[in-house]
């Protein structure tokens, strides 16, 4: 059987971006988008837990500072219904994640914005290689 006949019969991982600046959403999304990722999006941390269901999602990538419920909240609330959910904190504010410790006992992974293309592949190859 052919490569490209058995990633056909893979189902794409599925991912929840959480990110109240649309344009990162996005990106993110056009960058990942296109059969081995299927993206669905949330505009902040409060739609992002509406949408999350247990075993709907391979992976979440949330933003830390959003209104309504940052990322940290949103990764707890996460945990709580779902503790093997793998989480991916993309935000500007690492040290203010890193000082919250029972916080960034939540996510799985950080990466720093403004972000490559390259750095979220490399997590994205440690997550689903680890799944």
């Amino acid at each position: 059987m052919k490569s490209v006949e058995i990633a056909q019969k893979i189902s794409p991982k599925q991912i929840l971006v959480v990110d109240d600046e649309p344009e990162v959403a996005n990106a993110i999304r056009m960058v990942l988008d296109g059969g081995v990722y299927k993206i669905e999006t949330a505009k902040d941390g409060e739609e992002g837990r509406a949408k999350f269901e247990p075993g709907k999602y391979d992976l979440v990538i949330t933003d830390f500072k959003m209104p309504n419920m940052d990322g940290l909240e949103l990764a707890a609330a996460i945990k709580e219904r779902s503790p093997d959910q793998t989480i991916l904190m993309i935000t500007a504010y690492v040290e203010a994640v890193k000082e919250d410790a029972k916080g960034l006992s939540k996510i799985d992974f950080l990466i720093e914005k403004p972000f490559s293309l390259q750095r979220l592949q490399e997590v994205l190859t440690k997550v689903f290689s680890t799944a």
